[in-house]
């Protein structure tokens, strides 16, 4: 990381030089990172892009200290979808995915999250703060009820993954209102190992840190897991009703959690 102390702005992306700026960091974390993949992916370019991208706003995270351009400033990225622009689209990103009726016919306004990442060298640090700041803003601005997208864990054998998928399962399965489920194509159960026997300590250890988060929010998932192959994932659908926030979650949610 730069020896500057980093000067953090959150802005959407207003150009395509953005917008590429921001799919240049996805390739670096999601693809030579990770391992995933797509049919849009450009190696040559190294931008990882899809379909999708022209219809959600892009937040990103800048720091003003590191030398070079706006592209090379871009250290973090989140892209963010409403129900009006998801209409455009045709449908959400997750619907290939996750069954999203309960959602869609709720009647309430709807966020899609997806795509968050961030630089290598700016993990564990205050940036999620900022870019979770500048999506509280937005939810508030737009008047959101309901956040949804899915989240990943590393690799594409559920079972590897028993003791995080059972125990989100069993503790934090949505209520029957907001249960999405997934679409059994690709789909697999996460309740791999009854409730009495997890080991809920050594269950959380494996959760990513996003999805800790979420959780902390009052977050819950859909029923099932979606094994990604050309990601390289397996992921759960997680939903958040804004409405159910408790008076200290919502400081939390205001002043930023993913610090």
């Amino acid at each position: 990381m730069t020896e500057q102390a980093p000067q953090f702005i959150v802005k959407l992306a207003q150009s395509s030089e953005e917008l590429q700026a921001a799919q240049r960091l996805r390739y670096e974390v999601f693809v030579a990172e990770l391992g995933g993949g797509g049919p849009l992916v450009d190696h040559a370019a190294r931008l990882e892009k899809d379909h999708f991208d022209p219809f959600f706003d892009h937040l990103i995270l800048l720091d003003q200290a590191r030398a070079g351009d706006v592209a090379d400033q871009i250290v973090g990225v989140y892209r963010v979808l409403r129900d009006d622009q998801a209409a455009q689209a045709g449908q959400f990103y997750s619907e290939d995915e996750y069954d999203l009726t309960m959602l869609k016919s709720s009647g309430r306004k709807l966020l899609e999250l997806g795509r968050s990442c961030l630089h290598k060298d700016y993990r564990g640090g205050a940036a999620m703060f900022h870019l979770w700041n500048a999506l509280a803003a937005y939810v508030l601005e737009h008047e959101i009820e309901i956040l949804f997208g899915v989240a990943s864990f590393h690799g594409t054998d559920p079972a590897e993954l028993a003791q995080p998928l059972s125990m989100l399962y069993h503790n934090h399965l949505a209520p029957a209102d907001l249960r999405v489920t997934v679409r059994p194509e690709h789909g697999a159960r996460m309740d791999l190992i009854p409730r009495d026997q997890l080991d809920r300590k050594a269950a959380m250890l494996e959760v990513p840190a996003l999805i800790k988060a979420y959780l902390r929010l009052g977050g819950c998932v859909g029923d099932g897991a979606f094994v990604d192959r050309a990601f390289n994932t397996i992921d759960v659908c997680l939903i958040m009703d804004t409405k159910q926030l408790n008076e200290k979650q919502k400081n939390i949610y205001s002043k930023g959690l993913m610090a």
